[in-house]
């Protein structure tokens, strides 16, 4: 009888173990689509971000080359990539849409030009999925932190080398889309 009853608890607790890795999997797995996610809305934006630039490159030759070398320091954002990378990618996009916007201020036949409104109100568009993405993003991150951290589902989550993931932040002063004035 108490070897049932060992059996019982060990089977009970092999379960437990397995069916709280497989949570994990599956929460980690959620973080990782969420990133992918970001990284795809950002590979959008960035599409369109340089098809500005090539509409610019007739009003500006300086500032197409400058454009071109923030352009060139894109990396790609993926499922495993880190929270400081993406914000990196935000920062980089963030200063090629205002050296847009100044060129525009300056041509303003360019401001006029019909296929800048539409690839503004394009980026306008990616802009806010990637603000969308950057939430589940959060959100998934803050479901799996939960599990990886609550007792006792931490025990299995340190045996298995799940660690917390860190979170996505708003870089300071970056509160609001940048101003795009058409």
């Amino acid at each position: 009888m108490t070897l049932i009853i060992v059996i019982a608890i060990v089977a009970v607790l092999v379960i437990w173990f397995i069916s709280v890795q497989r949570r994990l999997v599956s929460k980690d797995e959620l973080c990782r689509n969420s990133m992918s996610q970001i990284g795809v809305q950002q590979n959008s934006r960035w599409d369109a971000v340089s098809a500005l630039v090539e509409l610019t490159r007739s009003y500006n030759e300086h500032e197409y080359n400058t454009l071109r070398d923030v352009i060139a320091q894109r990396r790609e954002i993926v499922g495993n990539s880190s929270a400081e990378e993406a914000s990196a990618q935000e920062d980089l996009l963030g200063s090629a849409i205002s050296r847009i916007n100044l060129v525009a201020e300056q041509y303003p036949q360019l401001k006029a030009n019909e296929t800048y409104a539409k690839t503004m109100d394009g980026i306008n568009q990616y802009e806010n999925n990637v603000r969308v993405s950057r939430m589940v993003f959060n959100d998934s991150v803050t479901a799996y932190n939960r599990m990886v951290r609550q007792f006792p589902d931490s025990i299995v989550a340190g045996m298995l080398g799940f660690a917390v993931k860190d979170y996505l932040k708003e870089p300071a002063g970056k509160t609001e889309m940048p101003s795009v004035k058409i």
